[in-house]
């Protein structure tokens, strides 16, 4: 299969869905990213733009595609909507990843928006939550907890990104104690370890198909 992640900036899908990439791919599926911007708001995007890079190698990514949009401006409109579909059209996604329309920050509110209308021929398309995801009510979960140290790895590929504060109120709140909260949450409420969960905008089920 072919599995399409979309994310607005370095280590959004790593954050998101890295668990779930990292066992896609050691199947040996085909992984691409959609990568909106650089980062420059959170750091050099020269440097942003090679750890997305180093991530990607360490993941065994088939292609990154960048937006090459502002970070913090991503653009609600036809033309983004248009790439997203030329990238799709490209890419042939089985399924496609992105982030939850409820969130705080701009850009992923935005890249999500235009994402739906990309892809409202897609059958299966999955949203996946962040550190300022609100309101998030997954109903679909993946085991990581054989892939989790894996995904923090990819995190660490961001080293820019790693010293952050997630939220400066609690010291020593990383993103990667967040996204080990998160995994472990996510598999309680699964009933595993580890987990990454999903809200789907379409999941199709075949049976009895190819």
């Amino acid at each position: 299969m072919h599995i399409l992640a979309i994310g607005s900036h370095p280590d959004d899908i790593e954050y998101g869905c890295g668990g779930t990439l990292i066992k896609y791919a050691r199947q040996g599926h085909g992984v691409h990213l959609f990568v909106a911007t650089c980062g420059s708001f959170g750091g050099d995007p020269e440097v942003r733009h090679r750890e997305q890079l180093r991530s990607a190698e360490i993941l065994g990514v088939t292609e990154v595609f960048w937006g090459e949009y502002t970070d913090t401006q991503i653009p609600l409109s036809q033309e983004l909507i248009a790439r997203l579909e030329q990238v799709i059209r490209q890419v042939k996604p089985h399924f496609i990843f992105v982030h939850s329309p409820e969130d705080t920050h701009q850009d992923h509110r935005t890249l999500s928006s235009c994402t739906i209308s990309a892809t409202r021929y897609i059958p299966n398309v999955l949203f996946y939550e962040g550190p300022t995801t609100q309101h998030f009510l997954p109903t679909v979960y993946v085991d990581i907890d054989a892939t989790l140290e894996d995904k923090i790895e990819l995190l660490l590929a961001h080293r820019s990104q790693v010293a952050k504060l997630y939220n400066k109120d609690i010291q020593d709140l990383t993103i990667i104690e967040s996204a080990r909260s998160c995994a472990n949450f996510r598999g309680v409420q699964s009933r595993v370890r580890y987990a990454e969960g999903f809200a789907p905008l379409r999941l199709f089920i075949n049976i009895g198909g190819e």
